[in-house]
């Protein structure tokens, strides 16, 4: 899942150990979300975008068409 957590990160002038610091995980878990390679629980979705003061939807890119949609259908 894309996600514009580094940005954010970066923006405020954070380190990722900084960010994870701040909302209880790893570095490696921010390295992971960074890098698509880890999708977030929707709790710890909610502690990043409440630590950015911004929506799950502004922080985590969701699509609207992929896989997962057309397994559904």
């Amino acid at each position: 899942m894309k996600t514009c957590i580094q940005k954010l990160r970066k923006s405020l002038g954070l380190s990722q150990e900084d960010l994870a610091l701040a909302v209880g995980v790893t570095r490696q878990t921010i390295t992971s979300l960074e890098c698509e390679k880890y999708t977030a629980s929707l709790e710890l979705a909610y502690r990043i975008a409440q630590f950015f003061n911004t929506t799950i939807e502004d922080v985590f890119v969701f699509s609207t068409t992929g896989e997962a949609l057309d397994k559904v259908s």
